[in-house]
């Protein structure tokens, strides 16, 4: 197969999206899947109103033998994922006079390591394809930092590094890289910031508002297309402008 040319799944191609269970990891995973993908989505739990669309395997990021066994399971039931979205991550926000190690530590290996341990098994499958692509999930947080998140800042900002190497590594394969790095947008995790700092993140936004799930999941779907093979290597702002400066403090 030339490079560039996607494999051949009678005109589909099998996407896997970790933390597909809710909010912009779910929002993809039903995006991708409207776009005619087979698309798998991995979390620790299975949910309990999976859509019928949506295929799902056991995933947990932080262990290594549980991402190989997703895989694994992917490529015997559906077949290779040459679409992968790394999604999946948690928060343990506080300020840092409070913040033990393992705190720190725990969110760097699930949001940063982890994605390190997706990309890494994704890419096999992809590399003898010769085509694939891969979106690591950032945030505005990772160029910007925020107060009482600079673990999850830290992890995010990380992401910049890994995606771009990542990048560099595989062009010549056909596999693109990317990253998409969210504002404020509505889900479980900004609803448990509560209602002044949602306020205060909200008049921060140049465009006046928290985004949807359904914003993010669109730009990771064009980077998953053909029309985005000559993108690798990029961060795509989906922020409402909070990127250009300024801060949540305004």
């Amino acid at each position: 197969m030339s490079n560039g040319e996607p494999p051949d799944l009678n005109g589909q191609r099998v996407a896997f999206v970790t933390g597909g269970s809710r909010g912009i990891g779910l929002a993809t995973a039903r995006a991708l899947a409207a776009q005619g993908h087979r698309v798998v989505i991995g979390s620790r739990t299975k949910p309990d109103d999976l859509d019928p669309d949506l295929a799902w395997v056991q995933c947990d990021i932080t262990n290594d033998e549980s991402v190989n066994g997703a895989f694994d399971e992917i490529e015997g039931s559906v077949g290779p994922a040459t679409i992968v979205v790394a999604n999946a991550g948690i928060t343990r926000d506080m300020l840092v006079l409070r913040m033990k190690e393992a705190d720190f530590a725990d969110v760097v290996d699930a949001n940063l390591t982890g994605a390190f341990r997706i990309a890494k098994r994704a890419v096999k499958p992809m590399m003898k394809a010769r085509w694939g692509r891969i979106v690591l999930m950032s945030s505005v947080v990772g160029s910007l930092g925020q107060a009482g998140q600079a673990n999850y800042s830290a992890s995010k900002a990380g992401l910049l590094g890994l995606g771009r190497s990542l990048a560099r590594e595989f062009a010549s394969r056909g596999i693109t890289v990317n990253l998409v790095a969210p504002g404020p947008i509505e889900t479980d995790m900004l609803a448990a910031a509560g209602e002044k700092a949602i306020e205060a993140m909200t008049q921060a936004v140049p465009v006046g508002r928290v985004g949807r799930p359904e914003e993010v999941a669109a730009a990771v779907c064009f980077l998953a297309t053909e029309a985005a093979g000559y993108i690798t290597g990029a961060t795509i702002p989906v922020d409402g402008g909070l990127g250009m400066g300024g801060g949540f403090g305004g």
